[in-house]
């Protein structure tokens, strides 16, 4: 027998829209979707988005926000609140490394060289006169040379202790996640990690590498994070202030 193929839907419909809520003007994502039969609000780092079925009515959708008014609002101006400043790349640009903040200074060109960091200051050679996106590009270069080093020597520390061989260490970007694990074995970690304190680095660390002994969130997991991280729930709500998943 031919097992019967499943017929793709169209792609969400994806609108860019503005609503008055509590006294406020709020942007927010509509996305339509025909396999949806409810409509659910999502506040993150890009701020609101409105999943709705595809032939939700406006007056559906009106009901719901105003309904909602008062959680959007609040939860909006919580992520403005918790959202970093941003870095002008410049001479003088402060920038977050480990949980500190570190200096930022230009120095001359120099074909194939690193910034280094000396003290509070990182010394960035790409020329006194360089533009913004060459110095944003070699300090996320050396972000990520860094969170490698760093995330290794956590991973070298806490595997014995747990009593796990992860097969790999790589970096990601992903927008939604500090971390993840495979069965076979591989520990994604978010390269962005590395600008938080280090004891949120060793939490992350010990959460993926606790997941090569229990792949999933279920009490034995959390008492495998607790072995190695006792204060693992205060981290845990600390991260959250940052509104990246673990």
């Amino acid at each position: 027998m031919f097992k019967a193929l499943r017929r793709k839907g169209p792609p969400p419909v994806v609108e860019q829209r503005n609503i008055h809520l509590s006294g406020k003007e709020i942007s927010f994502t509509l996305k339509r979707s025909g396999y949806r039969s409810s409509i659910s609000l999502r506040i993150d780092d890009r701020g609101l988005t409105v999943n709705a079925p595809l032939r939700a009515s406006e007056k559906w959708l009106h009901s719901v926000l105003q309904d909602k008014a008062e959680w959007v609002v609040e939860k909006l101006d919580g992520w403005q609140s918790k959202k970093a400043p941003p870095i002008f790349w410049a001479e003088g640009a402060r920038i977050p490394f480990r949980g500190e903040e570190f200096l930022v200074t230009l120095t001359p060109r120099s074909r194939g060289a690193a910034p280094q960091l000396h003290g509070e200051v990182l010394h960035v050679p790409v020329g006194v006169e360089a533009e913004a996106a060459q110095i944003e590009k070699a300090v996320t270069l050396w972000y990520r040379n860094e969170a490698l080093r760093v995330f290794e020597e956590c991973v070298a520390h806490f595997a014995p202790l747990l009593q796990v061989s992860p097969r790999e260490i790589k970096l990601t970007a992903a927008r939604t996640q500090w971390g993840s694990c495979t069965v076979q074995g591989v520990v994604r970690l978010n390269w962005q990690l590395v600008k938080m304190p280090l004891h949120l680095i060793d939490y992350v660390v010990v959460h993926e590498l606790a997941h090569l002994i229990e792949m999933n969130h279920s009490p034995a997991f959390w008492r495998v994070v607790e072995s190695a991280c006792p204060d693992y729930k205060q981290c845990r709500a600390e991260l959250r202030s940052y509104g990246v998943a673990e």
